[in-house]
């Protein structure tokens, strides 16, 4: 059912307030999809996996315990993996694949090095 004429001008002045208030978090949201916030527990959980590894091999010169708690890190870190995957499905994974083939997986994972040279260019202001 479509919006009548009275609704569509609340919604649009509702929207521009939205961009007025805060652009910076109008923009965030614009630009954020369910496919960019699951590759990006993907990469946290990948990194902190082989932190994992790298803990249960230290580890295991020290005390099992310890391995023991890097194993189960990692174990946790498989799940998020599998579980960001299952969300992903199969075309949200041939549109990331079709992205690193052209160049755009730097912006599909969030551009933290960008987001931390615009911080800091504010900052100098």
């Amino acid at each position: 059912m479509p919006l009548s004429d009275d609704e569509q001008r609340i919604l649009h002045e509702i929207e521009k307030e939205f961009y007025d208030s805060d652009p910076e978090f109008a923009r965030e949201v614009g630009e954020t999809t369910l496919y960019r916030h699951a590759l990006r527990n993907i990469k946290w959980a990948a990194i902190v996996g082989v932190a994992g590894l790298v803990g249960i091999i230290a580890a295991l010169q020290v005390h099992f315990g310890l391995a023991f708690v890097a194993f189960l890190t990692m174990f946790v870190c498989a799940i998020i993996i599998e579980r960001n995957l299952r969300k992903i499905g199969k075309a949200g994974f041939q549109k990331v694949t079709g992205q690193v083939r052209s160049g755009q997986m730097r912006a599909s994972m969030g551009g933290l090095s960008e987001r931390m040279r615009n911080r800091l260019r504010r900052d100098d202001l």
